[in-house]
């Protein structure tokens, strides 16, 4: 049986790359070496089919095929995330609809670009949470730098009161971190529920963050075992190694932080660590140069020989 998300679910929740082949369709194999990858790190999750995930540039059943495929290969060993934001509330029903059937463990959704006020946004998600219906657990994703809707905590607290189905933050607003300790403060009272708080941002920000209380991570990284790690320590008490590790990683963070080219990054370094076959972002999508090649193995060999250093 699956175990769904729910108000203290922790840990890394990886962001899952889509494979493609260097023609750009789905790569299955890859998936599943991915898949294995993962859990191989030890991530406490998944996250499928999100912005890094390439979603919106699936054709037809394809995202339903990669969910079946990747859902398959966990085989529930980890729960996943299903990235459900559509144009169209129709459409986001039916892949959360399959998801959960497929085994998923909720959904995530986040706000509809253009909705200029609180209250356009607390009434869309509470069309998103009629529509889903109450049984499918929700991570409402805030993401403004992206989705352009500002969400106030205010409001982040109002819904989560109005719909109990939204069990999960997945906080990326930036600047945030004052705001991260508002919702942690916040919530879990008597009369508020407590969130799930996992954070994004391509990790830049992650000892910060779990020391404001966050839960753990929601974001993609090309050595997720990094993250695995800094989460662990800083729950074991370890805050200050958990910052030395971070350390060591942070000129790759900080690489695989451009805007526009970081996915391409990423998915170069996963298929040089041998996880995927090609490093295909869909079109219209960034690809590295031979300056931007050579860059990567610069910083890389360094990683290298810096965690040597630190044993």
């Amino acid at each position: 049986m699956t175990n769904l998300i729910n108000r203290h679910s922790s840990g890394v929740f990886i962001i899952a790359a889509t494979p493609f082949d260097d023609s750009g369709a789905l790569d299955l194999g890859s998936t599943d070496s991915m898949v294995d990858f993962y859990l191989d790190c030890g991530v406490s999750g998944m996250t499928i089919l999100g912005i890094m995930g390439e979603a919106p540039k699936m054709i037809g059943d394809e995202a339903v095929t990669f969910a079946r495929c990747v859902l398959d290969r966990v085989a529930g060993r980890v729960p996943v995330i299903v990235g459900v934001s559509a144009a169209g509330l129709d459409s986001m029903a039916r892949l959360a609809q399959t998801s959960m059937e497929l085994g998923a463990a909720g959904v995530m959704v986040a706000p509809q670009p253009g909705l200029g006020t609180e209250v356009k946004l607390r009434g869309y998600m509470a069309q998103v949470c009629a529509t889903l219906g109450p049984d499918v657990p929700i991570c409402l994703q805030d993401y403004p730098q992206t989705t352009g809707v500002q969400i106030s905590v205010e409001s982040i607290i109002g819904i989560a009161v109005d719909h109990p189905q939204i069990v999960m933050l997945k906080h990326e607003d930036w600047p945030g971190l004052t705001k991260l300790s508002r919702v942690r403060a916040e919530t879990g009272t008597e009369d508020i529920p407590r969130l799930s708080i996992l954070t994004g941002n391509s990790a830049l920000f992650l000892p910060q963050e779990m020391q404001r209380g966050a839960d753990g991570a929601m974001t993609g990284f090309a050595y997720p075992e990094m993250l695995v790690q800094v989460v662990a320590r800083h729950q074991a008490g370890d805050v200050d190694g958990a910052e030395d590790l971070f350390d060591a990683y942070l000129p790759l963070v900080r690489y695989e932080q451009q805007l526009g080219l970081g996915l391409a990054i990423r998915k170069e370094v996963l298929r040089r660590r041998g996880v995927i076959a090609s490093a295909k972002v869909r079109a219209p999508g960034p690809a590295l140069t031979s300056t931007d090649a050579d860059e990567l193995t610069r910083l890389t060999t360094r990683l290298e020989k810096r965690l040597e250093a630190l044993g």
